[in-house]
């Protein structure tokens, strides 16, 4: 695949934009939505982010892995994204933008290296993550991925 269309989904969120930065940022609600794994953050520019689980051998793996481009609560968050052991890293923008009785988010995927694996999985994937994202911050509780 040559040159892959970025990916962008909208949706809103019935909370504050607080409450929604925090699903983004925190290491519980990422735990949830993410199946056990940590996350593991420097919230800072520059700073190192990953998703950290055990691999089958128990040993630590990183399941994705960047580098916090912006840092601007509750409002805009922006880093590096790559899967894995991939070295081709492709970049995540998450923007909050409160309405009256909700959040709207934007959350869109670019500059992806051609032929970059994480496409797939990310245009797969990430509908369901950010839906059980919404799910956790409306409810409380979330449901199991497929």
């Amino acid at each position: 695949m040559a040159d892959p269309a970025p990916l962008s989904f909208v949706f809103y969120i019935a909370a504050p934009a607080e409450k929604v930065w925090d699903g983004f940022v925190s290491p519980e609600s990422n735990r949830t939505i993410f199946a056990g794994a940590d996350l593991q953050a420097d919230w800072k520019p520059g700073g190192s982010m990953a998703w950290v689980g055990s691999g089958p051998d128990g040993k630590p793996v990183k399941y994705v892995h960047g580098e916090v481009l912006q840092f601007n609560p509750p409002k805009t968050l922006q880093y590096t994204f790559a899967t894995g052991q991939n070295t081709d890293h492709s970049r995540v923008t998450v923007e909050l933008v409160p309405e009256t009785e909700a959040t709207k988010v934007t959350v869109t995927y670019d500059q992806w290296a051609e032929n970059d694996a994480g496409y797939a999985q990310t245009a797969d994937g990430w509908p369901r993550i950010l839906s059980r994202l919404k799910t956790l911050i409306e409810t409380g509780k979330t449901f199991k991925p497929h």
